[in-house]
């Protein structure tokens, strides 16, 4: 139980030492967290599950080794869609398993886990998560949340038409919000999560405009271009 509800940890998963910047950072400037909670309350179990859930998913790459989701019955679901299991978001990455295709990003144009994953960690190497408020305890766990990070990189994504988008660092945070419902089993472990945010209003504090945006089409090499 303590693995799970403990600070996180990256495992015996982890990635090599040179890459561990890019690991979502829990102390990131600790003036920015919202909410101070107490180290036994509900919102500190629960914020330290999804912590580790979250470092879990992105960084273990065998379901077998996730100890924060019952293996067995474990699905997600976003935005009132259909529910998916582990392999789907090992398959694609956490990015792409959470946004629907859109003007700025496409699951469907990003080849694998590592390419969805580099899009955004360059963009902002370290992403913060809090608990806000918990509105019901277990075995289901309704709860709203903040993740945030600072824009220190471009944005550098293909869209839902293949065509790749860059977007200027603004180096000021990406602040979204959003409402979770966890199902947990009597260990504590995520039997599904249901999860309910804007992705566009992550993409719309990147401030994107004709001064900060640049769009690459594909160009045929005999030089034709595209009529878009």
């Amino acid at each position: 139980m303590g693995q799970i509800l403990g600070k996180p940890n990256m495992g015996d998963k982890a990635k090599k030492p040179e890459e561990a910047p890019a690991f979502p950072d829990y102390m990131l400037d600790p003036d920015a967290v919202r909410s101070k909670h107490e180290a036994s309350s509900l919102e500190t179990l629960v914020e330290n599950l999804v912590k580790n859930w979250e470092v879990e998913a992105s960084h273990k790459m065998h379901v077998s080794d996730w100890r924060t989701v019952d293996q067995e019955k474990y699905t997600f679901a976003i935005n009132g869609g259909p529910a998916q299991d582990a392999q789907h978001m090992l398959k694609v990455g956490t990015y792409s398993a959470v946004i629907a295709a859109n003007k700025y990003y496409s699951p469907q144009h990003s080849v694998d886990f590592e390419e969805s994953h580099k899009a955004f960690r360059d963009m902002m190497p370290n992403f913060a998560w809090e608990v806000l408020e918990v509105y019901s305890g277990p075995p289901t766990v309704s709860f709203k949340w903040r993740h945030w990070g600072w824009m220190k990189g471009d944005y550098v994504g293909k869209n839902e038409e293949g065509v790749t988008v860059t977007i200027k660092s603004h180096g000021a945070v990406l602040d979204i919000q959003g409402v979770t419902v966890a199902k947990l089993n009597d260990r504590f472990q995520v039997t599904s999560l249901e999860t309910w945010f804007d992705p566009m209003d992550f993409f719309n504090q990147m401030r994107p405009s004709e001064e900060t945006m640049t769009t690459n089409h594909m160009q045929c090499p005999l030089g034709y271009k595209a009529e878009l």
